[in-house]
């Protein structure tokens, strides 16, 4: 069995030609979890696959991140076939935000009758969360105000962090096991998101050799960060990954 995260885009949110940053985690090439839903992603999730993702997880709710649940909402709705069934998971605490981004307009449709979270399936979760028989990990990170973002780990395997400041005390738990780490990096940090110098002041060597940068400001930052060493992710890439562990028995 192979794993991988694909990149589908790997841009801040002002470097468009990058795309938004989001991954799909997939087992034996076939998706199975697609993390954040930016402007543009539904379009590139569906030129690689050929149908929206059968599951979501939403690491927080600046626009960047979550405005292509809006197109999704329309084609999930208006599809029978898939109407209800595509799962979105994310932290409790992010969903009165989430809310007001995406649900709250008056009326999902112009026609009335239909509230917006009926075309998925909404799955809440506060320490992680089961799918596909596996259990994914979710932990907070420093992205603005405490308590609106969230990483996402698979034991093993791979560690998202979603756009954050340095974590490390979320490492040292979530990549003790050889995972690759996907974290955002650009070429300066500032205080909402983590800057080269930044990851070389709060991880040690070992971590840092498992990274894979994302979230940077144009292709050239790309190249900038793969001049100081650093791998990056680049828009479509897949990265092949360890496999994961099994769930410990007291998960969930």
């Amino acid at each position: 069995m192979t794993w991988d995260l694909r990149f589908l885009g790997t841009g801040a949110a002002h470097a468009v030609e990058l795309g938004s940053s989001a991954v799909v985690l997939e087992r034996d090439r076939q998706p199975l979890l697609l993390v954040d839903c930016g402007p543009d992603t539904l379009d590139r999730y569906v030129d690689a696959y050929g149908a929206p993702p059968p599951a979501l997880y939403v690491t927080h709710v600046h626009m960047d991140h979550v405005a292509g649940m809006e197109r999704l909402f329309f084609r999930l709705w208006f599809d029978e076939a898939l109407r209800g069934r595509t799962k979105v998971f994310l932290h409790a605490t992010l969903l009165p935000w989430l809310q007001g981004r995406v649900a709250d307009y008056p009326g999902a449709l112009a026609e009335g009758g239909v509230n917006y979270w009926e075309a998925f399936h909404l799955v809440p979760c506060t320490r992680g969360f089961w799918h596909e028989g596996l259990w994914f990990d979710v932990f907070p990170t420093r992205h603005h105000v405490q308590g609106t973002s969230y990483g996402l780990a698979l034991r093993g395997s791979f560690v998202f962090t979603g756009d954050t400041r340095p974590v490390p005390e979320a490492l040292v738990t979530h990549a003790a096991n050889g995972e690759l780490v996907a974290h955002d990096c650009g070429v300066i940090g500032n205080p909402s998101h983590t800057g080269v110098d930044d990851l070389e002041r709060e991880y040690p060597a070992e971590v840092r050799e498992r990274m894979a940068l994302y979230h940077y400001g144009s292709f050239a930052d790309g190249e900038t960060l793969v001049s100081r060493g650093y791998r990056i992710a680049r828009p479509g890439e897949p990265l092949a990954l360890p496999e994961p562990h099994p769930p410990r028995p007291t998960a969930g």
